[in-house]
């Protein structure tokens, strides 16, 4: 799929998707990520990820991420792991309610490929869109 034919499939709708992720949509202080840790509504949990939630103050999801060096040791694989998260959130953004979800990494993250961590991701934000709709 390459850029044209988004634009093409956006001009159809009635409303444009925007798949940008900008700084409003990201859990950015402390403050932010510790409403979310006090009592988290919703979580989704896999072996090697974790995705806490809270139903949010403002109208759109927002994004938090606590990838830990004790779990992945390289900074190169920290950050590989911290831009297919971004990207997956960014593309099921607009299928979730108004949360702030915090995804946590574990043990054996760095060892997936990234076509493994985008079905695992998917999967865990289908879990967090059914337990908020509810």
């Amino acid at each position: 799929m390459n850029i044209d034919s988004l634009d093409k499939k956006s001009s159809n709708a009635s409303l444009p998707v925007s798949f940008c992720l900008p700084k409003k949509n990201k859990l950015l202080n402390q403050k932010e990520f510790s409403w979310v840790f006090e009592s988290a509504d919703y979580k989704a949990s896999h072996k090697y990820c974790l995705i806490l939630a809270r139903d949010s103050q403002i109208d759109k999801p927002r994004l938090g991420l606590v990838i830990a060096k004790k779990h992945i040791k390289l900074a190169v694989q920290r950050n590989r792991i911290k831009r297919i998260i971004r990207e997956s959130f960014r593309h099921n953004q607009h299928q979730l309610p108004s949360i702030d979800a915090i995804v946590l990494s574990r043990n054996g993250l760095a060892d997936l490929d990234n076509p493994t961590i985008h079905k695992m991701l998917d999967q865990l934000w289908q879990k967090i869109q059914r337990k908020a709709s509810v």
